[in-house]
């Protein structure tokens, strides 16, 4: 008989589970779905550029004078929002490959559209051998904020944790959806359910 050896498992790089791969299929249709999103996103962002549209939790501003437009919206919309973001990746990419620089693709619109279909094109490279955990916390905040904007959500609330390897004590900040955190004092990975079962740190200090 011949021993079976049991293929490697390590923990997958965006929600902490084991994975035979570096990122699992589904982690990774998700950044690929939140990419997608971003040119889309900045389209919908433009129609929030209307004076006294709402206010920063998403109420009609009406009582006080409106701004001009919201700040939130100007900074995502603006050179260095999420064009700056997405091209900053790319051009990563691009170095890290050995590949020319991005080419020139117009105003910022096209400019976000151009750099997504770049990323999107070369995930699996991302996914098996680059920073794919940063490029999917960079794109995920993008997103996240972009949709609080449009739709008036709150901003989900961060709660800090304490890391509960022994003898580290580190702080993490989560939210309800954060898909995993890695502890920045001892460097160990938590998954989405486990992150979510450690103790709150004012609980601990207490």
């Amino acid at each position: 008989m011949h021993d079976t050896v049991a293929p490697a498992v390590w923990p997958c790089e965006l929600c902490g589970k084991p994975s035979r791969d570096r990122v699992h299929a589904s982690c990774r249709q998700y950044l690929d779905d939140d990419l997608a999103a971003l040119p889309q996103l900045y389209r919908a962002l433009g129609a929030e550029l209307a004076p006294g549209r709402r206010g920063g939790d998403g109420r009609s501003a009406t009582r006080s004078a409106p701004l001009p437009c919201s700040e939130a919206v100007l900074d995502l919309r603006a050179r260095g929002g999420i064009e700056g973001v997405v091209t900053t990746w790319e051009r990563d990419a691009r170095e890290t490959l050995g590949w020319a620089p991005p080419p020139f693709r117009g105003d910022i619109e096209q400019t976000i559209a151009g750099a997504v279909l770049f990323l999107r094109g070369n995930l699996s490279w991302f996914c098996d051998v680059h920073e794919v955990r940063e490029l999917a916390s960079d794109v995920r905040r993008l997103v996240g904020e972009c949709r609080r904007i449009i739709t008036g959500e709150r901003p989900e609330r961060r709660i800090a944790v304490v890391c509960d390897t022994e003898d580290c004590g580190g702080i993490m900040r989560v939210t309800i959806s954060t898909d995993g955190q890695r502890c920045p004092r001892c460097q160990v990975q938590y998954g989405r359910a486990d992150v979510l079962e450690l103790q709150p740190a004012e609980r601990r200090a207490a």
